[in-house]
C-alpha cells in the first residue's frame, strides 16, 4: 500500500501531465487554425512560409466623428512625413492578426460609462479577454510598438479617456512596448487641436528618429520590424523606468492641463478656453449653423423656410400666434449639461457643469444674430414659391426662440442678452433642460419660459437625458420648482419616446403639483436618421394617435386642472392648457398679445401671464378639423404630389 505522500505525488504528476497534454491539444489546434487562415488568405514567403511584414495601423474608435476626423489629420501628417500607415476602421478588422503588428497607433473615443463605441467594442473585448487568459501569456504583442491618443470628456470624471487608457493597459500587458504617454483630448476642454497637434509632433519625432527619449530602439520605417530592448518587455510600460514620455514635458508642444491660458486668434492673451474648437465648428458649420464668436449660434429652421413661402408655421404658430416667418432660433450657449438619447444634434455640441469658457458680449451675440439670421432671409429670394411680402417681413425678427442647442441659460450674461432682445420689440421664448435651478430663479421675465420635462421618474431620466451631475433628480425637482415661482408663462416640454418614457402617465401627473406650470406641451421624439450616438429607430417615433391618447390620458389625470387645447398634427403636438386661467367662458386664449407683453416689460412693473394672452383661433383649437394647419396658408402633400388650399 502507498503511502500517502506517494500518492500526492502521483496525483500531481498525472495532473502535471494533463495540463501538458491540453496545452499542446491547444497549441495544435491555435497553430492549424492560424496555418489554415494564412493558406487562404496570405501570400506566404517562398523560403520561410512567412507572410510579409505588415504595414502598420493607424486605427479610429469614433462615434460622433470626431476620433474619425483626428485620424485622418494624422494620416495626413504621417504620409507628409513619409510615413506609410494603414487608416484602419476596427471593425474591419481580424484581433487575432495583431500579434504580426510591428506597429499601431489608435485613436479612441470613449462612450457611455467609459466604454468603446461600437466600432471598437470587439477589438477591446479581444483586447481584454486576451490579457486575462494565461494561455496567450505576456509575449504574444512583443513585437509591436504602440502610441494611443484618446478622445473624451472631462465633465465625466473618473472615466474621461478610460477607452484610450484601458487601451494602452492591455496593450502592455500583452508585451507590447508604448511609444509616448497615452494623448488625453478633452472634446469640451477648448484645446483638443493644441494638445492632438502637440502629441502628434512629439509622435512624428519618435518614428523618424527611431529612438525613444532614454535611448531605447524605437521605430524606424528602414528597419521593416520592432526591435526589443532588453528592459521593455516586461509589460508594465508605465513612469520613467519604460521610457515613456509624458505629454507635458514636451517643453512647447501643448498647453498645460492646469492652465486655462491661450491665445486668441487677434494674439492677445485670454484668461479663458474656446468652447467651439475647430473640431466642433467644422461639424455644426456643416449642419447648417452660423457660429456666433465662441459660443453661440444661430440657424434657419424648417418652419421658417416654410411659412416664408406661405406653406405654413409651427406648432407655436398654432399655439401661441408666432409668426415662423418672423422667428429667429439661436442660443447664447451650445454647451449643454446632459447628452439625450433623442438629441437632434447628434452630440455634436460640447457639454459641461458650468460656465468655463470665453464669455462674449450680449450686445454682440444678438447683433451678430440678427444679421447672420437676415443673410439667411436673403439667401431665400428666388427660391419657388417664397412669398415677396413674406420676405420682407421676415428681415425683421419679431421672435427668438432660445432654443436652438445646448443650455442657454448657461450663460451667465442671459439676462442682460434677454433686455436686449426685449429692448428691440423681440418676444423670448427660453427652454431649459431643468439642470441649473438657480439659474432659472434668478432669469428676468421672458415671453415663455420652457423646462424639458423629458422623464418622470430618476431611473427613467438618467436614461434618456444622459446628465452629467450625480445629484440630476434633485435638480430637476428644485428647476420645477423654481418655474413654479415665475409669474410670467411658464411650460412642461414633454417628449415622448415609445419604448422610454410613454408609460408613466401617473409619475407625468404627479410633477404637475410641483411646477404648476401653465401648459404642458407634449411631442413625439423626431426621429434624425440613424447615429452612432443614438440608439432609437423609427419604432420609437410615436404616432399622432398615440401621441393624442397620452395627451387625453394626462389630462383626464389632473382632475379638471389640465384641458387638451390645441394640436398641431403636422408636429405630432398636443397643448393642455391651465383651465381656470386660459378659458374664459368657454374659449380657449393660449395665444399671446406681444405688443401688450413688451408694454408691460418696459413698464418694469409686475405683471403676470394673464395680462398678455389673447384669443387662440378656432383652427388651432384641439378638435378641429384644421387639425392646428392655418387656413390662411396652402398646404402641400408631397406623398400626393399635389397642392389643396383650406
Amino acid at each position: 500500500m502507498s503511502s500517502p505522500s506517494s500518492s500526492s505525488s502521483s496525483a500531481a504528476a498525472h495532473l502535471t501531465l494533463l495540463a501538458l497534454l491540453s496545452a499542446t491539444t491547444f497549441y495544435c489546434f491555435y497553430k492549424s487554425r492560424r496555418l489554415k487562415k494564412l493558406s487562404s488568405s496570405q501570400t506566404l514567403h517562398p523560403l520561410n512560409l512567412s507572410p510579409p511584414t505588415p504595414k502598420p495601423k493607424l486605427f479610429f474608435i469614433s462615434h460622433t466623428g470626431t476620433s474619425k476626423t483626428l485620424a485622418h489629420r494624422l494620416f495626413d501628417l504621417l504620409t507628409s512625413n513619409d510615413l506609410a500607415f494603414d487608416l484602419v476602421d476596427p471593425n474591419h478588422y481580424e484581433p487575432e492578426d495583431l500579434h504580426r503588428e510591428t506597429l499601431v497607433l489608435i485613436v479612441a473615443s470613449t462612450w457611455e460609462h467609459g466604454k468603446p463605441p461600437p466600432s471598437g467594442g470587439f477589438l477591446a473585448n479581444w483586447l481584454a479577454e486576451s490579457a486575462e487568459d494565461f494561455r496567450v501569456g505576456s509575449l504574444l504583442l512583443r513585437k509591436c510598438r504602440f502610441a494611443v491618443f484618446g478622445v473624451g470628456s472631462k465633465a465625466y470624471g473618473e472615466t474621461f479617456n478610460a477607452v484610450a487608457r484601458e487601451f494602452s493597459k492591455r496593450m502592455r500587458a500583452l508585451g507590447a512596448a508604448e511609444l509616448l504617454a497615452v494623448g488625453e483630448g478633452d472634446v469640451d476642454g477648448g484645446e483638443l487641436d493644441e494638445v492632438f497637434d502637440g502629441w502628434s509632433k512629439k509622435l512624428i519625432e519618435v518614428l523618424k528618429g527611431g529612438f525613444l527619449e532614454n535611448g531605447v530602439r524605437g521605430w524606424n520605417e528602414s528597419d521593416s520590424e520592432m526591435i526589443s530592448s532588453d528592459d521593455d518587455d516586461d509589460g508594465e510600460g508605465n513612469g520613467e523606468e519604460s521610457g515613456i514620455v509624458d505629454l507635458e514635458d514636451i517643453a512647447g508642444k501643448a498647453p498645460s492641463r492646469k492652465s486655462k491660458t491661450v491665445i486668441q486668434s487677434n494674439g492677445k492673451l485670454n484668461g479663458e478656453k474656446e468652447m467651439v474648437t475647430p473640431v466642433i465648428r467644422a461639424s455644426l458649420e456643416k449642419q447648417g449653423y452660423k457660429i456666433i464668436g465662441s459660443h453661440s449660434g444661430v440657424k434657419l429652421c424648417r418652419w421658417t423656410k416654410s411659412q416664408l413661402r406661405g406653406r405654413g408655421g409651427c406648432y407655436k404658430h398654432s399655439f401661441y400666434g408666432i409668426e415662423s416667418h418672423r422667428c429667429m432660433e439661436t442660443t447664447p450657449s451650445l454647451a449643454c449639461a446632459n447628452k439625450c438619447v433623442f438629441c437632434w444634434r447628434h452630440h455634436t455640441n460640447p457639454v459641461g457643469k458650468s460656465w468655463q469658457w470665453k464669455m462674449d458680449d450680449p450686445l454682440d451675440i444678438v447683433n451678430s444674430a440678427i444679421d447672420l439670421h437676415t443673410k439667411m432671409i436673403r439667401q431665400m429670394k428666388g427660391v419657388p414659391g417664397v412669398k415677396l411680402e413674406r420676405l420682407t417681413e421676415g428681415l425683421s425678427p419679431r421672435h427668438c426662440a432660445l432654443s436652438l442647442v445646448g443650455e442657454p441659460i448657461m450663460y451667465p450674461e442671459i439676462n442682460s442678452l434677454v433686455d436686449e432682445l426685449h429692448r428691440r420689440r423681440i418676444s423670448t421664448f427660453l427652454v431649459t433642460n431643468a439642470q441649473f435651478p438657480d439659474k432659472i430663479k434668478m432669469l428676468k421675465p421672458v415671453t415663455q419660459l420652457y423646462v424639458s420635462v423629458d422623464a418622470a421618474t430618476k431611473d427613467s431620466l438618467k436614461a434618456i437625458d444622459r446628465p452629467l451631475f450625480g445629484d440630476f433628480w434633485e435638480r430637476f425637482v428644485d428647476s420645477l420648482k423654481a418655474l413654479g415661482e415665475k409669474q410670467q408663462r411658464t411650460v412642461y416640454r414633454l417628449t415622448l419616446v415609445k419604448g422610454w418614457n410613454t408609460e408613466d402617465i401617473d409619475a407625468y401627473s404627479s410633477l404637475f403639483a410641483v411646477g404648476n406650470p401653465d401648459f404642458v406641451e407634449i411631442k413625439g421624439v423626431t426621429y434624425c436618421g440613424s447615429s452612432a450616438t443614438s440608439k432609437l429607430t423609427m419604432e420609437n417615433v410615436p404616432w399622432h394617435s398615440d401621441v393624442k391618447a397620452f395627451s387625453e390620458a394626462l389630462a383626464q389625470k389632473s382632475e379638471g386642472n389640465y384641458e387638451v387645447a390645441c394640436e398641431h398634427a403636422h408636429s405630432c403636438c398636443i397643448l393642455l392648457a391651465k383651465v381656470d386661467k386660459f378659458k374664459v367662458n368657454g374659449q380657449w386664449f393660449t395665444w399671446i398679445d406681444y405688443e401688450k407683453f413688451h408694454d408691460l416689460v418696459a413698464s418694469g412693473k409686475p405683471f403676470d401671464s394673464n395680462d398678455y394672452m389673447a384669443a387662440s383661433p378656432s383652427w388651432a383649437v384641439y378638435g378641429a378639423e384644421e387639425g392646428g394647419f392655418d387656413p390662411g396658408q396652402s398646404r402641400y402633400r408631397k406623398e400626393r404630389h399635389h397642392k389643396s388650399s383650406h
